[in-house]
């Protein structure tokens, strides 16, 4: 069964507040399932997937930044109309969606949501594309926590998980069967990798007690942090306003974007994260630059 999520250009009358059109796009097929795959830059690779209701203008701007710092961005289309500015009502619909869908296990004791297989094949392909040590997983939101299940493909070993909502009814509860997270637990500390994560405080979708959740899972593997509410955008579009109703999205809707505030610091912690794992060190050769 093959399972494909529109283009902008395929809904117009979505109007789309973002044309994607400095991508390129295509269907990526992995174990019988295509998907829409929006392609940026080049470089090492980072599949950074949509949050909640989809990818937004505010997500394709963060894709674009991190076309900037050097890597090559892999968008997959998940739910929701790509491009689409996120409205309340059009983004409650796709909410509702997702949370029935076979794809997603949006509550507690689903264990882990089917897509992340998908994803992992993802992160397969944007490997042998891109070559290098590995590839970055940047998750957000509702796919907050995929970022992490997704280092059970070798190849991903720079996950990034941003402001993770699920399980939508359990706030100290981890989207990961039981059977998975002791598998991620033992590659994350055989492999010595990190896992790099962003909150803001008072988040009623992700709670300290699910930072905590992570922390007791990985250890000291687990670098959470925790901005402030004050430092959220205070103007966020409709959906992240009437919907979200607090301090949630830190590199997205909530990012001020000034030199210098916290949450474009945030941004460029991200960055240099993956810049430290995903680019090689150039090796030392012994020798004296030249006079």
């Amino acid at each position: 069964m093959t399972t494909t999520h529109p283009r902008p250009d395929d809904s117009p009358a979505d109007s789309p507040a973002d044309s994607l059109d400095d991508f390129s796009h295509r269907v990526v097929d992995i174990d019988a399932v295509g998907r829409t795959v929006h392609v940026t830059g080049s470089g090492p690779a980072v599949v950074l997937l949509p949050e909640m209701p989809g990818i937004s203008p505010d997500v394709a701007r963060l894709a674009r930044w991190l076309r900037e710092a050097g890597f090559r961005v892999y968008l997959p289309s998940l739910f929701g109309v790509d491009g689409a500015y996120p409205t309340a009502e059009a983004g409650q619909a796709v909410v509702r969606r997702a949370c029935v869908s076979a794809e997603f296990r949006a509550f507690a004791g689903g264990g882990t949501s089917p897509v992340v297989t998908w994803l992992r094949g993802l992160a397969r392909v944007a490997h042998a594309e891109c070559g290098g040590p590995g590839v970055g997983a940047v998750g957000l939101c509702f796919t907050g926590n995929f970022a992490l299940t997704m280092t059970l493909e070798p190849a991903v070993i720079a996950p990034v998980v941003n402001h993770p909502s699920l399980p939508l009814d359990d706030p100290a509860g981890l989207e990961i069967g039981a059977d998975d997270a002791a598998r991620v637990a033992e590659r994350i500390h055989r492999d010595g990798l990190k896992v790099l994560a962003y909150r803001f405080e008072n988040d009623r979708w992700c709670t300290g007690r699910r930072f905590a959740a992570y922390r007791a899972l990985l250890g000291d593997a687990f670098d959470g942090r925790v901005l402030a509410d004050e430092a959220a955008n205070t103007d966020p579009p409709p959906f992240f306003r009437d919907v979200v109703g607090c301090a949630h999205s830190v590199t997205t809707a909530h990012l001020v974007d000034e030199q210098g505030h916290p949450t474009t610091r945030a941004r460029d912690e991200i960055i240099a994260f993956l810049a430290e794992r995903l680019r090689p060190a150039t090796p030392d050769t012994g020798t004296d630059e030249p006079n």
